[in-house]
């Protein structure tokens, strides 16, 4: 009698069909996912340079629109960098009263925001759902570091005894989260992730793996950041990490191009409603894409530049492949960290190569940064957003500014003008300072 067999997606030999793991690649196989709940993305809400909604940032970026000009919140004029992604015109006050606002700093407006505009947009209503199955997932890089720099000038002025008595419920990591949770009742689950650039990305899979161990339904998730303040321009201006091309802004950000010189400093949020499968078919929601597969990874090579030949990155994109089940020959798509630096795009590419083989010479890619600026903590959430809206729409929104080949970066990299194209497997990468790597993989719902 024959023995069942299966074959790997990742190296294509044969393995027991009961097997977990497949012993030519290790790579891990269907079997060890079944039972395995689905995860699913049924709602958006963002604030970002381009936009104070989700759709009007994904219509900017499909368009080829830059949201990056020169500071206005402070004065930049004694700092060689001027230029920024900023949240203009923003408000909270359809979310949180006057004074409750009062007590919270920028980046916890901006992620309430976020998560409001997503409820509305997956169609939740706070009686539709068991808020002790909500889980709330929101990640922040630099957190509240503006308030602890504005609250320090007040002291030096007027004396410590002027501190405000929120001062300590205002500027953690972990308040974005209370105050999702406080004002849309999501009381199970919660987690703050702080992990540099990969935050909104690693936010988005952590929740998912509540959602799969059955420790929540649904989940609101993502990232946030205010980063536009004197302090941390001039902390990556003096490392001339930031380009200081400051008389043409909307020019500023270059990913891939041969030219650039540096990535541009954004700010905003995102927030994704993730759910269950069956949560989400049992009251009718409209599913924007599947979230297959999440992985993260270290370089464990420098606290600020990229491990050259893109190892760490290239086994987060591995190993979150493997989570999904998915060859990289099924791969689509890939939506890139790309954040316009001459070391960290090389390496990205290369990340990419070793992780989809011959098939990445065939596969777009595109950079939302040259357009939006680096949203730190929120960059991952709102390119995960962004990719989701790819997978959903069938297009891909262009990496504008690609003007100058790079030898060194030699894939297709969806120069300047959307375009449509086949989106059944879609990859987000997230690369951060301290080394750190995360990768989500979405699909086209079967």
């Amino acid at each position: 009698m024959l023995e069942a067999t299966l074959d790997c997606p990742h190296c294509g030999k044969t393995a027991p069909l009961d097997a977990n793991f497949c012993p030519a690649c290790g790579w891990k196989l269907a079997a060890a996912r079944e039972g395995r709940r689905r995860v699913v993305i049924t709602g958006a809400g963002a604030v970002t340079p381009l936009g104070l909604t989700a759709e009007e940032t994904w219509q900017g970026l499909v368009g080829g629109q830059s949201g990056i000009h020169t500071i206005e919140r402070f004065d930049p004029s004694e700092l060689p960098v001027h230029i920024a992604g900023e949240v203009r015109d923003f408000s909270i006050k359809d979310w949180v009263d006057p004074k409750t606002a009062r007590q919270m700093a920028l980046f916890s407006q901006f992620a309430v925001a976020s998560a409001g505009m997503a409820l509305q947009d997956a169609g939740l209503a706070p009686e539709s759902f068991d808020p002790d199955r909500a889980a709330v997932v929101v990640g922040s890089g630099a957190g509240g570091m503006a308030t602890i720099l504005e609250t320090q000038e007040l002291t030096n002025r007027r004396g410590l005894m002027r501190v405000s008595p929120f001062f300590m419920t205002t500027f953690p990591h972990n308040l974005p989260a209370y105050h999702v949770a406080q004002t849309f009742r999501f009381v199970g689950p919660s987690l703050t992730v702080s992990t540099a650039c990969a935050t909104g990305a690693q936010a988005i899979g952590e929740a998912a793996e509540m959602i799969r161990k059955g420790e929540a339904d649904l989940a609101l998730a993502g990232g946030t950041e205010h980063s536009i303040f004197p302090l941390f321009v001039a902390s990556f201006a003096v490392q001339k990490a930031a380009t200081a091309r400051n008389d043409e802004p909307e020019r500023a950000s270059r990913p891939f191009d041969a030219t650039r010189e540096g990535f541009v400093i954004g700010e905003g949020a995102a927030i994704l409603v993730l759910e269950s499968l069956e949560h989400a078919q049992a009251r009718g929601a409209t599913i924007y894409a599947e979230l297959l597969g999440y992985a993260s990874s270290n370089d464990g090579y420098h606290p600020i530049a990229p491990e050259p030949e893109g190892r760490g990155a290239s086994l987060a994109i591995i190993h979150a492949l493997n989570d999904a089940g998915v060859s990289p020959q099924q791969v689509d798509y890939v939506n890139a960290h790309a954040a316009s630096t001459p070391l960290g795009d090389k390496a990205e590419t290369l990340a990419i190569k070793r992780a989809l083989g011959e098939h990445a010479a065939d596969v777009p890619v595109s950079s939302a940064k040259s357009m939006i600026g680096h949203l730190m903590g929120a960059a991952g959430a709102v390119e995960a957003m962004a990719t989701i809206f790819s997978v959903r729409d069938q297009v891909l929104h262009p990496t504008i500014n690609y003007e100058n080949p790079d030898p060194d970066c030699d894939l297709d990299y969806v120069p300047n003008e959307a375009r449509r194209a086949k989106v059944d497997i879609a990859i987000s990468n997230s690369i951060g300072l301290g080394g750190q790597n995360a990768c989500l993989v979405f699909g086209k719902m079967k």
